[in-house]
């Protein structure tokens, strides 16, 4: 008995050793792999990073650029958020600009949607499929302007812009926008291409290149008119300066008619902001049936001006884009404006911000962006600078008409 005892014994402890191996080898093994990709992270990086980097960025529509005060309001949180390069939208989501915003967005489907100041919209859809062979894009404008413009795509690609009153399928190539004006109408014009409006009665309208339709506040689309293209503005030219005679000048601006539509006459605003916000205007003048006014009693400083024009119909053209002028003092000081701790940061693709220090108040321009020094004296534009650019141009204006001029480098900018 008690040799049959003693062999048992060998045979339980023989085969709970056996089992210390085999876990002693498992636990070795997963040390090594462990090690292995380690060591393979130390040396190559993380494999998976670009692959987590590149689903990141799939989502969402994007900013390319913008300026002023946009904001940006998460459908789920309802969290308010001003807008950068980093942020992304998402369905749901909803971008608002005030009176001195603008926003210009990109699309999963490459088409570009513009949102000028004091307007709304929200993004209802933005997917893309089959390396952009199928897409599905839907914008909601609330309230008003928007542009939009498509690029060249297949009938696969969905692209949906809605109003208040209609639903509208952009065709191929297309440039065009949607205005809700404050009394409820609403307007649509089309520059190139073609949209298939409809309204909520289900009644549809197809609009041409140079088509213009107003929506009232019944909804009812009016049959399609000639558009009405924009003034063109002939004088002052971009930047010319004029002297002030006894503390003062008149500046005479000109401008041609619309190269397409019969204007029946023409509206001129002249402000210091170049989003010609209330407080910043000058002088307005409307009912003008002459291409000339004579902005008079204008101070020292810089200016903008734009013209629009107005059919019989009511049809209103676009805004031409703001030109400035500058009226210097008689006798004034040519001393260039001082500008410093100039910087330039690169935010990827062709957008940089740029940021320096100057004379309170100031007006500063780059790459044909605007912005007016703070307080402190501190500024920040974000500028598309042009394609293989190395440097841009910075130019200062300070109140008294003074002006400077600054060339920063934009090699080696992070």
């Amino acid at each position: 008995m008690a040799t049959t005892k003693l062999n048992h014994f060998d045979i339980d402890w023989w085969v709970i050793q056996k089992r210390a191996v085999y876990a002693g080898v498992l636990l070795v093994a997963l040390c090594a792999i462990a090690g292995g990709a380690a060591l393979y992270i130390w040396k190559y990086g993380n494999p998976l990073k670009n692959v987590a980097d590149k689903s990141e960025n799939l989502p969402g529509a994007r900013f390319m650029s913008f300026e002023g005060d946009v904001r940006v309001i998460r459908a789920a949180t309802r969290q308010v958020l001003i807008a950068n390069s980093d942020v992304q939208l998402y369905p749901g989501d909803t971008v608002q600009t005030q009176a001195d915003g603008r926003a210009r967005i990109t699309m999963a489907d490459g088409s570009t949607v513009v949102v000028r100041p004091n307007s709304t919209i929200i993004i209802r859809d933005n997917e893309s499929a089959d390396n952009g062979k199928r897409s599905s894009v839907h914008v909601v404008v609330d309230s008003g302007q928007m542009l939009v413009r498509t690029p060249q795509q297949s009938e696969d690609n969905k692209n949906v812009i809605e109003t208040p009153k209609t639903q509208n399928r952009i065709g191929s190539e297309t440039n065009a926008s949607f205005g809700i004006n404050a009394e409820g109408t609403e307007e649509i014009r089309v520059n190139s291409g073609a949209v298939q409006s409809a309204n909520r009665l289900g009644e549809e309208q197809t609009l041409k290149s140079g088509e213009y339709v107003s929506v009232n506040q019944s909804g009812t689309i009016s049959k399609p008119q000639r558009l009405l293209d924009v003034p063109l503005p002939l004088h002052p030219r971009d930047l010319e300066k004029f002297s002030a005679t006894n503390g003062s000048a008149t500046v005479t601006l000109r401008w041609q008619k619309p190269q397409s539509g019969l204007p029946a006459y023409y509206r001129i605003e002249v402000a210091t902001s170049p989003f010609f916000v209330p407080e910043g205007k000058v002088m307005e003048r409307d009912q003008l049936t002459v291409m000339q006014f004579d902005a008079s009693d204008l101070r020292p400083g810089a200016y903008f001006w734009r013209v629009r024009a107005t059919a019989a119909s009511g049809q209103t053209s676009d805004w031409t884009e703001p030109l400035k002028f500058i009226v210097t003092a008689s006798g004034a000081n040519s001393a260039a404006v001082r500008a410093s701790h100039l910087t330039a940061d690169h935010l990827g693709g062709d957008v940089y911000i740029i940021r320096g220090m100057t004379s309170p108040g100031a007006n500063v321009r780059v790459a044909n962006r605007e912005a007016t020094a703070a307080g402190n004296g501190s500024f920040q534009i974000q500028i598309s600078a042009p394609p293989n650019a190395r440097e841009v141009t910075i130019q200062v204006l300070d109140s008294q008409g003074n002006a400077g001029q600054y060339r920063l480098s934009l090699a080696g900018s992070g």
